[in-house]
């Protein structure tokens, strides 16, 4: 496997190989510019950033989890379980991420969870341990492996905006669905991370440039 995505220049590595393996994506590398490495902090904050970021605009999660982290201080596992649900639904967050977001807590603290772990683990067995937890599903768990520990083989199928690249890269007459999505992705592996990272980029250019909704 190659190296976790934890720089820009192992980022600007894996999109060199990704082209070799998919050249279809050299003109969206190219009109792209450079890719951002959208690392972020991994552990219980990081999880709980993703959490907090499901199903809703940018602007409402930063705002939810910034009233969060006045609230407790320290985004950690042990600071979030001294607060009651009241405490934390009154920063904006539904009952069912209240509960979501103890559950990753108590599997912390209880050894359940080791985040340490998951950087050197197998993606299926970092995948298998993260669903295992309730609440957490196959997306939010490949954000985490994406994002907060930087696996370089992580291609989050059921992104709505990677389908809609994915067709307008191959000129498709519809999005493909999420199973479609993951086969076709699978021809990227060892780099898909790199994958992903380019098609968001890609389709952040082609909206200011050309107007492109999902």
């Amino acid at each position: 496997m190659p190296q976790n995505i934890t720089n820009l220049k192992i980022l600007n590595n894996h999109l060199d190989e990704l082209i070799v393996l998919e050249p279809r994506l050299l003109e969206a590398r190219q009109k792209s510019g450079d890719v951002p490495l959208r690392l972020r902090k991994g552990g219980f904050e990081g999880m709980s950033s993703i959490i907090t970021a499901q199903l809703l605009s940018v602007a409402s999660a930063n705002a939810i989890f910034a009233r969060l982290e006045n609230l407790l201080g320290e985004v950690s596992a042990k600071e979030y379980l001294k607060y009651s649900e009241q405490d934390i639904c009154s920063c904006g967050f539904s009952k069912s991420k209240f509960n979501t977001m103890s559950n990753i807590a108590k599997a912390e603290l209880s050894g359940q969870l080791d985040y340490s772990e998951l950087e050197n683990m197998p993606i299926d067995l970092a995948m298998k341990q993260l669903t295992a937890l309730k609440g957490i599903g196959v997306w939010s768990a490949e954000i985490y492996l994406l994002f907060c520990v930087g696996h370089g083989d992580i291609f989050p199928a059921g992104d709505l905006v990677l389908q809609k690249m994915l067709a307008h890269i191959f000129e498709l007459d519809e999005k493909p669905n999420e199973k479609q999505t993951r086969l076709m992705s699978e021809k990227w592996s060892p780099y898909r991370g790199a994958g992903a990272r380019l098609l968001w980029r890609y389709f952040a250019v082609l909206k200011n440039k050309e107007g492109i909704k999902i």
